[in-house]
């Protein structure tokens, strides 16, 4: 994206975001209108193009989001639940079709027969259920129960502490030079928890060496991966604990603005973390001189639209910044030149909430956790299929066998395959469970990615065809569309999958095209949407071979 589009988004600072008043123009009828988006575009010194064709992206601003009353989650941990049909049949008998729209994912993984209605998020087992929760005034049937289980010392579900115990260790820390927590921080050896692992320090060091009058911190809160709810309980059941972890990292690289960014599926979500941000606010632990230490620094919420992609840290960049959410050719990386052309931290919600244990306890004794290249514990998501579904807390090295025999109990009905990590996660056949743990290295190893760690089970009766054409046409629809192996790679792969599975079809896709294509979206790809996709559709054709060789034809 042009640098200038970011210097004149940035002109009104983080308060007056264009982004967030695009959403806010978007909330009485579900897209913003012509008009005001020509207003904002004038306001923000932006063509009318700029700001139309930011929200015709978004799933909640776009003209075809208008009028939606109720939106049915369609990620693949509810597909493979096999429920949303009857969810969606019934809604029908209380809206018409044109009301209902679609969301991925609620993150009611765990439950399954999840819709979005009036702004909050259900899950519903029956069809009496869905009519009690669309006539309930009071909001008794939002509630969410799952297990939360931890393998040895919790570090990321300890129990809170209360207030002023756990903002102790911050006074602690500002007593004490930014550089000195920083080094604890690389003591630690924590790498991200968003799925690509890398060493968290580093990364804090780059951007504070950056040299710049402002700097950023982006708590990536847009956790989109279905099957994934683990930064949803951290967000709703642990704020302090994130909201700490961006104060830190704000005093370890000399920012004095952390940007909360949050998808728009996870709507308590917003409501709980601004209340912790309130919460700061009113103990004086935001602003001016925290503390009497000469550290400013504040938040701020951003609301999301409704976009995958906005996970990839530069596409989310250009997200708060107003403009479409493409992803942006690096080198210059974030850390250099980021947020508004600033220096900029992008750090996901899981790997900020992990400092307060590193500077509570010392970076030491979170590395004496996991394994000697993973340290630390990893929160993992079981979905429904489980016995005991919920979210499981394990040191990194734990076996996968542990987790999902001991803590999640077995599987309550037949399964074939785990899709770990999201949709550019590793597709693990059962048979693979006792040769896995749950670190970055085993899963590298045996050609997977542990990714996010959620775990959506993939049923034995459920045809492996269905999966893969479901996973593409995902792909396809959340591509950003900036690069071309990408946009067209993905819809290709789609349109294959698709025509070989249309009953009575009689049409092969040649398997050396595929691989081509493969290689050609692993390879050429700007980010890991599209270099990441293919993967677990190797996984599957590798394990799967006999399920799939009906829709291949071999050449030779």
């Amino acid at each position: 994206m042009p640098r200038n589009l970011s210097e004149l988004s940035g002109r009104k600072g983080v308060v007056d975001n264009l982004f967030a008043r695009m959403g806010e123009a978007a909330l009485p009828d579900g897209t913003p209108s012509l008009k005001e988006l020509e207003r904002l575009a004038g306001e923000f010194l932006m063509g009318k193009a700029n700001t139309y064709g930011t929200a015709t992206f978004y799933d909640f601003m776009k003209p075809e989001n208008k009028g939606k009353k109720v939106y049915l989650c369609n990620g693949t941990a509810c597909l493979c639940a096999g429920r949303q049909e009857a969810v969606a049949a019934e809604l029908k008998n209380h809206f018409n079709e044109n009301e209902i729209g679609h969301m991925t994912c609620l993150g009611r993984c765990h439950e399954n027969g999840a819709f979005n209605f009036k702004g909050k998020n259900y899950s519903a087992k029956s069809e009496q259920e869905i009519a009690q929760i669309l006539t309930d005034k009071e909001g008794e049937h939002n509630r969410d129960q799952y297990s939360v289980r931890a393998l040895g010392r919790p570090v990321l579900t300890a129990e809170f502490e209360g207030f002023d115990d756990h903002y102790a260790v911050l006074r602690d820390a500002l007593n004490k030079e930014s550089s000195e927590i920083l080094e604890e921080i690389k003591k630690s050896q924590l790498r991200g928890r968003g799925g690509a692992g890398f060493p968290m320090g580093f990364k804090l060091e780059s951007c504070r060496n950056a040299a710049g009058d402002a700097k950023f911190i982006i708590c990536n809160a847009d956790e989109g991966d279905p099957g994934a709810y683990s930064d949803r309980y951290l967000l709703e059941q642990r704020p302090h604990s994130v909201l700490f972890g961006m104060l830190m990292a704000g005093y370890a690289t000399h920012a004095n603005w952390g940007i909360v960014y949050i998808r728009a599926e996870y709507p308590e979500a917003v409501d709980i973390v601004q209340e912790a941000i309130d919460e700061l606010r009113v103990h004086d632990l935001l602003g001016e001189n925290i503390l009497g230490s000469g550290f400013d620094f504040d938040l701020k919420i951003i609301r999301a639209q409704g976009s995958y992609i906005c996970g990839e840290e530069t596409a989310l960049i250009n997200s708060i910044e107003g403009q479409r959410p493409e992803v942006r050719t690096r080198p210059p990386y974030p850390a250099q030149q980021g947020l508004f052309n600033k220096p900029t931290i992008v750090s996901n919600v899981e790997t900020l909430a992990a400092l307060h244990y590193i500077l509570k306890n010392g970076g030491e004794t979170y590395r004496a956790l996991g394994t000697e290249k993973s340290s630390g514990t990893k929160l993992v998501c079981l979905d429904s299929f489980f016995k005991n579904p919920g979210l499981c807390e394990v040191e990194m090295g734990t076996a996968l066998s542990v987790v999902v025999n001991d803590l999640g109990g077995g599987f309550g009905s037949p399964v074939k395959a785990m899709h770990i990590g999201g949709p550019l996660g590793g597709m693990v056949p059962v048979e693979k469970i006792d040769d896995l743990s749950v670190d970055f290295e085993s899963f590298s190893q045996e050609g997977f990615l542990l990714g996010h760690a959620s775990i959506v089970c993939i049923p034995k009766e459920f045809p492996m065809i269905d999966y893969l054409e479901h996973l593409f046409d995902f792909a396809a629809y959340e591509s950003c569309g900036k690069c071309f192996p990408c946009r067209l790679g993905t819809t290709r792969a789609h349109e294959l999958l698709q025509k070989a599975n249309t009953v009575g079809s009689d049409f092969k896709i040649d398997r050396e095209l595929f691989d081509d294509l493969l290689h050609t979206l692993e390879a050429g790809s700007l980010c890991a949407h599209g270099g990441g996709i293919p993967l677990p559709v190797k996984n599957a054709l590798e394990y799967f071979a006999g399920d799939l060789k009906i829709y291949f034809e071999q050449t030779n």
